[in-house]
């Protein structure tokens, strides 16, 4: 019997490629065991061909490797495999199929669903939202909002009037400093 060359990817039964268990644990770097072990628990099912007894082998598709990818990267970030399992699952039952096009981020703890640059999902504790500020938005926001209202010169004339004594505060202060040294 001819055998494949284990470095190409090979033909699965509805002809999509698959790569077996070996070369995918070479591009993504965690041991055979490993690779098993999450098959074996459903952590990552090979969707091109599952195990179906002694002799058959797995075939992974490219996205089951970028999954196996964000894997091994949580684990190396100091997430456990319980946790991880955890967000994998709450994305499953959420009708998630596509785990290759999740954003995930993590603190080494908890796992986050990235939405947008401004909604994060916390995966550990049922779904529940957090918040995300990106800043470059709030940049953009803020240049919008101003571009139609009114400014003034930090420096310059003051309207004539009374004069109300005003208290000083900790900005009001820095503002004079900087006033100072800019005149010289």
């Amino acid at each position: 019997m001819h055998e494949q060359p284990l470095e190409g990817p090979l033909v699965g039964e509805d002809g999509e490629l698959g790569y077996r268990g070996v070369t995918a644990c070479q591009a993504v770097g965690i041991s055979y065991r490993q690779l098993d072990y999450w098959a074996r628990t459903t952590l990552v099912v090979p969707s091109v061909r599952d195990a179906s007894g002694s002799g058959t082998q797995r075939l992974y598709s490219f996205r089951d490797l970028v999954v196996l990818k964000v894997v091994k990267r949580l684990l190396d970030a100091g997430v456990s495999l319980q946790n991880i399992r955890r967000a994998i699952d709450t994305l499953r039952s959420r009708g998630v199929d596509d785990l290759a096009e999740i954003t995930l981020i993590s603190d080494g703890t908890t796992v986050y669903e990235c939405r947008s640059p401004e909604e994060v999902v916390d995966l550990l504790q049922g779904g529940q939202g957090v918040f995300g500020i990106a800043i470059g938005g709030a940049f953009k926001e803020i240049q919008g909002s101003l571009s139609h209202l009114p400014a003034e010169p930090a420096t310059g004339p003051q309207p004539v009037g009374v004069d109300v004594p005003q208290p000083v505060t900790e900005g009001d202060e820095l503002a004079a400093r900087r006033a100072r040294r800019r005149a010289g």
